[in-house]
């Protein structure tokens, strides 16, 4: 069984992307794959329900048949942090919804990929972080870095965070999040030099219309 739980540097650093082209390159090598989104927040009311897009893509590229609510269980419209809007409206996220949602695409999948929310230590609650719920499962992490200026230090504070909590690090990806500037190249080498952790990839910087596409998969590698 291959369960592994993308998180980053931070918000908005192209989890989503570089989820759904590790989902196609496992699609490919011939894993049973499942994307999972226990949590979504900022979620879209439709005719269907209220849906993450996040979600949607991570449903499109999982090779087993999946009902939305399979990928994300819990869904909040308010785009905010998770634990504030889950006490606005009263619905408490509990490690025994992640964990039994989990449990149910085990039955199905043998590889499974998580996409968390934000960064490494999102509060589920005033008292539990999503880190804390990665630790109870015992996932090992890839970490997605999104190149910009600050990000060699975000990515030291986060694997040490992660290393703190006892997990593998799988490897990490650095994503393209912005048109590079002069220095872009110096971050990725930086990083490179930097962290011992094995580089899974680097995606360029995709227009909204190609970050999808499997024609950039070859960008990563599934990790060992």
């Amino acid at each position: 069984m291959n369960c592994l739980f993308v998180t980053g540097t931070d918000t908005e650093v192209g989890k989503t992307t570089c989820s759904s082209l590790l989902l196609q390159i496992a699609n490919t090598s011939g894993y049973r794959t499942a994307g999972y989104k226990p949590i979504a927040s900022g979620c879209n009311i439709t005719l269907e329900g209220i849906r993450s897009n996040d979600a949607l893509i991570l449903q499109k590229y999982s090779s087993v048949k999946l009902n939305y609510s399979q990928v994300n269980p819990l869904s909040f419209v308010e785009a905010t942090a998770p634990h504030i809007v889950s006490s606005k409206e009263n619905i408490p996220i509990l490690f025994s919804t992640l964990s039994n949602g989990l449990l149910e695409l085990k039955k199905i999948a043998n590889w499974i990929l998580i996409e968390g929310a934000g960064g490494w230590y999102t509060p589920l609650s005033i008292h539990q972080t999503y880190a804390d719920w990665v630790c109870l499962e015992k996932i090992p992490v890839i970490l997605v870095v999104g190149i910009r200026l600050g990000c060699i230090n975000h990515a030291i504070l986060t694997i040490d965070a992660i290393k703190f909590c006892g997990l593998k690090l799988a490897g990490w990806i650095a994503n393209t999040i912005s048109p590079p500037d002069q220095y872009y190249d110096d971050y990725i080498v930086s990083l490179k030099k930097i962290l011992p952790e094995p580089c899974l990839g680097i995606i360029p910087y995709l227009l909204l219309s190609n970050k999808y596409n499997i024609n950039y998969s070859h960008h990563i590698i599934l990790p060992n």
